[in-house]
């Protein structure tokens, strides 16, 4: 059976009726028992539909917390940065439904092939997007508890690793609506940049912490918010991933 093809409930002539048993209704007008048949072809793209529209607009969100967490960081705004906070319940809310959507929809409708092995990549996709809402919650609150003092050395390139971070997941989304798997791959790759620079901040910030003691507490914050953003890296690699199975069916690691 094909992707697109759904097999035909039997028609009555098809199917077979026991004789008659004594008191019981003669075969020619016993009904015949038909099995259920799969949800419509209709339903079914409608609903593929909306959940790949969840899936993106969380993948959306989650760009835009980044940037501003970031934005909030430079602007010494503590305000916008507890906004960022507070916004993660949108990223949240939507992985819920998308997740409900696709167990309802492989429940109802019994996808099979590529159509289970897209409803499933973009359940894992929308876990690893809540995920990343979350580190993008947490630079938020590293944001906020340095709003109050002077950028230590300009926050040591972090709104640059922030920015190459969001570009990553920009540039992932557009891999999975387009289920490119050769641009996935290349954004993977791109990761290599992000673990980098992320080294660069976390050894140039021990010297900075070294050399002067009052640079501990900020150093720590800027640790922090670096590891976060470096962690949400390794997630837009794991959606890579995602993409190479729902393009191949191959499962690949590409953080090797």
């Amino acid at each position: 059976m094909t992707d697109d093809q759904w097999p035909e409930a039997p028609r009555p002539t098809d199917v077979t009726v026991a004789p008659s048993e004594p008191g019981g209704l003669p075969p020619e007008t016993r009904p015949a028992v038909v099995p259920p048949t799969h949800g419509s072809r209709t339903t079914y793209d409608r609903e593929m539909a909306e959940v790949k529209d969840n899936v993106l607009r969380m993948g959306s969100l989650v760009e835009d917390q980044i940037r501003a967490a970031i934005a909030a960081l430079v602007a010494h705004d503590a305000e916008a940065a507890l906004q960022v906070i507070r916004d993660d319940w949108q990223i949240n809310d939507l992985q819920r439904k998308a997740t409900g959507m696709i167990a309802a929809t492989i429940a109802t409708q019994n996808p099979v092939a590529r159509d289970l092995r897209f409803l499933l990549t973009l359940d894992h996709v929308s876990y690893e997007l809540e995920r990343m809402g979350d580190h993008a919650g947490s630079v938020a609150k590293q944001a906020r508890k340095l709003a109050p003092f002077p950028p230590l050395k300009d926050y040591v390139r972090l709104p640059i690793l922030g920015e190459r971070v969001a570009t990553l997941v920009h540039g992932i989304i557009r891999a999975l609506v387009e289920v490119d798997e050769a641009a996935a791959r290349r954004v993977a790759a791109l990761d290599d940049e992000v673990d980098a620079l992320y080294h660069q901040i976390f050894d140039e910030v021990l010297v900075l912490m070294r050399d002067d003691p009052a640079n501990v507490d900020p150093g720590t914050r800027i640790l922090f918010a670096s590891h976060y953003l470096e962690r949400i890296g390794d997630r837009v690699t794991n959606i890579a991933e995602d993409i190479v199975f729902l393009a191949s069916g191959e499962v690949e690691d590409l953080n090797q």
